[in-house]
């Protein structure tokens, strides 16, 4: 097979491509490249979510102690996911119960608003830039078929000066209208794969957090029953950092 003259190479039909087209590739070029960093970004930030919920629920269902765990916890440099929904509901529990007379069903109610609070943080956190990738797959193949309509418009307006008109004439133009179309599908299925891939990653790990909420909200209503007054007060000191 011949090697494609310079003529209809892919860079000499960008280059000789119309401004309006050269700027909807230049536009479709950049929206691949920051797809591609937020698709390399979420992948590790997931990844190490994944790691660390792992963690967080080995320790929790070891048999360690509410109190040493939650120490641990609030000491802990990266704090995500799991550990953030307990810290943010166990820290709110043992301050209600710290005050004199507490009603133990006001007490794991606070606990569970401060989880519920904490869980938003945290799926806010995780689906960052979600809407991007669902926003670049979904509008960059428009954006690029608009290019090659444009381009095909403006090859076949340059036939109309001509007498009789060639394939040769046409080719060119047409050529490159269409790498407008192929660079929109470039940055689109990435980012459609991407998409679809992490966001039912990050409904399991929101799965996760409600059933830990559910399970950590009956450990609570058991504890604060069963330890009631006085006794339930004294568990409550003894659990605060």
């Amino acid at each position: 097979m011949d090697a494609p003259s310079p003529e209809m190479s892919i860079v000499s039909l960008i280059l000789h491509a119309s401004l309006l087209v050269q700027a909807i590739m230049a536009m479709l070029l950049l929206a691949s490249i920051f797809s591609w960093y937020v698709i390399f970004q979420k992948r590790a930030q997931l990844t190490n979510a994944r790691k660390l919920s792992r963690s967080f629920e080995d320790r929790f269902w070891s048999g360690m102690e509410l109190g040493e765990l939650f120490r641990q916890a609030s000491r802990d440099r990266i704090r995500e996911g799991l550990a953030s929904v307990f810290v943010a509901g166990f820290g709110e529990y043992v301050r209600l119960r710290q005050q004199p007379n507490p009603s133990p069903e006001e007490c794991v109610e606070a606990a569970n608003r401060a989880m519920r609070a904490a869980q938003l943080r945290e799926t806010e956190r995780l689906e960052e830039h979600l809407p991007t990738l669902a926003t670049i797959g979904s509008v960059t193949p428009y954006v690029g078929l608009f290019g090659t309509v444009w381009g095909i418009m403006h090859s076949f307006q340059g036939l109309a000066k001509v007498q009789q008109a060639t394939l040769s004439m046409v080719a060119p133009g047409i050529s490159e209208a269409l790498i407008a179309t192929a660079m929109g599908l470039f940055a689109a299925i990435p980012a459609v794969i991407a998409y679809n891939r992490y966001a039912s990653q990050i409904a399991v790990l929101i799965a996760q957090m409600d059933g830990f909420r559910d399970e950590f909200s009956n450990i609570l209503q058991r504890n604060v029953f069963s330890g009631g007054g006085e006794a339930g007060r004294k568990m409550a000191a003894a659990d605060m950092p």
